[in-house]
């Protein structure tokens, strides 16, 4: 992430710098992601999800997450150019997790409407704005100063104590809460295959699509790979218990069975020589 403008500038010109900047339009994009979600809630509650603003602010959401995730695609393959890195092939490309948000994001924005979708984005972009303003906005606004008197090149005093809060709540709320965005994308997977179970509008296309993104998850996510063991043993307590119909049991197990066949199966590694996958910088 870029620093801040220098602070010997005047205010009116550190934010005009900032502002230039495509880290952030990133910022911006991240923030209006989380205005429309607040705004689609409240539509939601009022069950007027599919009202004209419940629309508007759906689709604008996964727009601003487009826009912010194609920002990020983008600086990547500049900075790759700029140093003349090696050509990683499509597979390395797909396996980049920013440019499958970004084509995720892609497919929400003209897929029917699924709510649970917005979710896993909007708790990302609480962290990305939350740590770009204590990076950058805040510095722009209110620099850091050497105390008085110090000579030249005295580092600056500490952080204000609006970005050390921000800094503590990222710090103390991140990891917990990528588990929770790996639970709401298993989640809305279940919600995926109900919807294919009744054939409704989109939903094969939908499933195939996110069944592959979420395999690729699995592979480069340990919150994935957690939520999905909690998972399986939480349904294998409850299918285990004394009163669980057997043909409860076997359905259970048929559908474990099914899913390692399809995780061995789709094994990228296969197919990229064992090299690692990309891991997500957003």
């Amino acid at each position: 992430m870029a620093p801040p403008p220098p602070a010997n500038l005047p205010l009116g010109e550190r934010i005009l710098a900032l502002a230039k900047t495509l880290q952030f339009a990133w910022f911006s994009g991240h923030l209006v992601l989380l205005l429309c979600i607040a705004r689609y809630a409240f539509s939601f509650l009022s069950f007027n999800a599919g009202s004209r603003w419940g629309r508007f602010t759906y689709r604008t959401a996964f727009i601003s997450a487009a826009l912010t995730y194609g920002i990020v695609v983008y600086k990547t393959w500049r900075a790759r150019q700029k140093v003349g890195a090696k050509n990683i092939g499509a597979v390395g490309f797909l396996a980049d997790e920013n440019v499958q948000y970004l084509a995720m994001a892609l497919v929400w924005l003209f897929a029917p409407q699924y709510s649970l979708a917005m979710l896993p984005y909007g708790i990302y972009s609480i962290f990305h704005v939350a740590t770009y303003t204590r990076n950058n906005v805040i510095p722009t606004i209110q620099p850091s100063k050497p105390p008085a008197g110090a000579s030249p090149g005295t580092k600056a005093q500490t952080a204000s104590p609006i970005a050390e809060a921000i800094g503590s709540f990222v710090k103390q709320y991140y990891d917990m809460s990528m588990s929770v965005v790996s639970t709401l994308e298993i989640l809305l997977w279940v919600r995926l295959f109900v919807s294919a179970l009744f054939f409704q509008k989109w939903s094969w296309s939908l499933i195939t699509i996110y069944t592959v993104f979420l395999r690729t998850r699995f592979a480069q996510s340990s919150h994935v790979q957690d939520s999905i063991s909690t998972i399986e043993s939480r349904v294998d307590s409850l299918v285990s218990a004394q009163g669980t119909p057997p043909a409860a049991r076997k359905v259970w197990e048929a559908f474990k069975s099914v899913v390692r066949q399809f995780h061995e199966a789709s094994d990228i590694t296969k197919y990229s020589n064992g090299s690692a996958v990309p891991k997500k910088t957003h």
